[in-house]
């Protein structure tokens, strides 16, 4: 119950404190009430309104002692008494008695809160999984296979930086949003990201980000639903997601997508996924931004009953759509694939080749694996071990029978 309710509470509970780290204290204090009179009294009707009505009280009590205090300090008499309400660090208790409602709106703000331009993407990750995703400081670092202490100091420096910026707290208009839902989507699509395909470690895939990555887009998209790249982000999450069951074997090594087991295929996500296409399309009339086109890309494979099926020129033409919108060298990389796989190895080569001095891809693993010949170089960089023992698996393969294979888990 409090990870589904947690972001909720601590958005009401942000709007009226307009601090995190003190919202985040009152939340916690409602759990440890929850904990020790839910099983006594039951759980209420509506556990999300109960938690934010226990905080409030709790922030009544908080902020009246510390008017007490402060009306004991001389130097401040006088500016109390000239008060029409009663106001200490910036909040009115009066007001925060009579908060009632919580929704969308304060889920939203939180949501642009958290993903603020001011914050490093690293802190924005951490803070969005923490608040939003109702993660531990602990899971959070064992997500991202890095130190509780480093995740927890990234979320204090984060939470102060905030405090510093006060239009923080709001839900920005016009230029901002756009700028800011792509803050938004970004967060959300490195967490997914991180789930559905991780950097380094030894594990291939970490559902449960994959999870939270989906939970998060889904209550995007219900807060701002004439968007239509997050509609699309959903569908690319939704239908890459639907594949995570047939990505790894019974030990655990990498399933390359031609050679996946589609009644592995989780159908409703799938169902979920196109559904969220169409919506994209629908709001976008007909326009699908970068994540949609990835969304589309991934359609084509979910469709295709067998890897045979699948229709690689039109997977081609989106690769070319989506190159001109996003012209990075990553994407231009698969959409080498995709010519391969749709014209022929020399095809895809040819682009290839105008890749291999491109600065930003000398240490991607990928670049070399494509190319066929170069699994063992790929091999040394990849960071994650499962893709470092597929890679050099291909290498012997490749010696064994004098041939190459491509690498390639796209889009």
């Amino acid at each position: 119950m409090w990870r589904i309710e947690s972001a909720r509470v601590v958005a009401a509970l942000t709007r009226m404190v307009r601090d995190l780290s003190f919202a985040e204290e009152l939340a916690q204090d409602a759990l440890v009430a929850a904990l020790e009179r839910w099983p006594v009294d039951g759980i209420p009707d509506n556990p999300a309104a109960w938690l934010v009505t226990t905080a409030r009280h709790r922030a009544v009590d908080v902020v009246r002692r510390r008017q007490a205090l402060a009306r004991k300090q001389q130097e401040l008499g006088r500016d109390l008494e000239q008060r029409q309400g009663e106001h200490v660090g910036g909040i009115d208790v009066d007001q925060l008695a009579l908060e009632q409602d919580f929704g969308g709106d304060d889920v939203l703000r939180l949501v642009f809160t958290t993903c603020h331009l001011v914050l490093s993407t690293e802190a924005r990750v951490a803070l969005t999984l923490r608040l939003l995703g109702g993660l531990t400081t602990e899971e959070v670092a064992r997500a991202f296979l890095t130190s509780e202490a480093t995740i927890a100091q990234r979320i204090v420096r984060a939470k102060q930086r905030l405090a510093r910026e006060r239009e923080a707290f709001e839900v920005p208009s016009g230029g901002e949003l756009q700028a800011r839902l792509a803050s938004v989507l970004e967060v959300v699509y490195l967490v997914f990201n991180e789930g559905y395909s991780a950097t380094s470690g030894d594990d291939v895939v970490r559902p449960a980000l994959c999870d939270d990555a989906i939970r998060l887009g889904r209550v995007l998209a219900q807060l701002v639903p004439h968007e239509g790249e997050v509609h699309g982000l959903v569908a690319l999450m939704e239908l890459q997601a639907s594949r995570l069951r047939s990505r790894t074997d019974a030990a655990g090594a990498i399933v390359l997508l031609p050679d996946q087991n589609r009644a592995l295929w989780d159908r409703l996500l799938i169902r979920r996924g196109l559904a969220a296409l169409d919506r994209a399309l629908e709001v976008g009339d007909g326009a699908l931004g970068p994540y949609g086109l990835q969304a589309a890309i991934g359609a084509c494979h979910a469709r295709a009953a067998a890897a045979d099926d699948t229709d690689w020129h039109e997977i081609a033409r989106l690769y070319r759509l989506l190159v001109t919108i996003v012209p990075s060298p990553v994407v231009e990389l698969n959409r080498a694939v995709a010519v391969s796989m749709a014209a022929g190895p020399a095809a895809g080569l040819a682009i290839v080749d105008t890749l291999a001095d491109v600065p930003a891809l000398a240490s991607y693993h990928l670049l070399p694996s494509v190319r066929g010949h170069e699994f063992v170089r790929a091999a040394q960089l990849a960071g994650n071990e499962p893709d470092r023992a597929l890679l050099l698996a291909r290498a012997h393969a490749c010696e064994r029978v004098g041939g190459s294979e491509a690498y390639t888990e796209g889009p």
